[in-house]
């Protein structure tokens, strides 16, 4: 019977509760966004892209580093959370959240671009003629016609928000219970040569990871 109190399963549990309020967190942010780009051009929607695309190159630690200082109670950011909410953002769960978000964003919407670009304007069109609106026209042709790229960035932005290291780590640290996820902590394991422990992490890491690809290729399936 597994010991779900030990630090394996609680760095596990906090690793998918990240995980599963960043994706919905993202879906809601990311439709929106991804739909005002859809259908537009210019070089104002290129550069938006451009923008949404920067963490894919900007290496995680860099990215971690300037979330760390805009999020720092030094910050006028990080200074109107404390009055908000009485806590700072870095070394807490609600950190790791905002980070995770900023740095999976372009997975998330890249998917959800593709998944509305490849609707038949025609389609849209016609129930335009038909005297549908815009969000009548959205809801009953463009989403359900969209589902499938939507599907492949809700779960590519789950997966890579999983495998997240730096920025969690320079946004949370490593603070078992909190901030510690399952790639932190597999990280200290092997800082401290503990191969068999280090091993359960990775083990675990992998068959979640390979699930999801597994659900992400059967998704892809069905947009061909």
């Amino acid at each position: 019977m597994p010991d779900f109190a030990s630090p394996l399963w609680t760095a596990l549990a906090l690793t998918l509760r990240l995980a599963a309020v960043s994706t919905f967190l993202l879906l809601l942010i990311g439709l929106p966004v991804a739909h005002a780009l859809a259908f537009r051009r210019g070089a104002l929607a290129r550069f938006i892209e451009a923008l949404i695309a920067l963490p894919i190159v900007l290496p995680p630690t860099v990215l971690g580093f300037y979330l760390l200082l805009a999020l720092s109670p030094e910050s006028p950011l990080g200074a109107a959370w404390q009055a908000l909410f009485g806590f700072t953002l870095p070394f807490s769960f609600a950190g790791l959240v905002l980070g995770s978000v900023i740095y999976s964003f372009p997975f998330a919407v890249q998917p959800f671009l593709a998944g509305f670009r490849g609707v038949d304007r025609r389609l849209l069109e016609a129930a335009a003629t038909l005297g549908d609106g815009p969000l009548r026209r959205f809801f009953r042709v463009l989403l359900p016609l969209s589902l499938p790229g939507i599907g492949v960035g809700v779960v590519l932005a789950f997966a890579h928000t999983l495998g997240e290291f730096g920025v969690v780590l320079m946004i949370g640290g490593n603070i078992p219970g909190l901030t510690q996820v399952a790639s932190i902590a597999l990280y200290d394991e092997v800082q401290q040569l503990n191969y068999a422990a280090a091993h359960q992490y990775a083990l675990l890491l992998l068959g979640i990871s390979f699930f999801i690809l597994l659900l992400m290729t059967g998704l892809q399936g069905r947009r061909r």
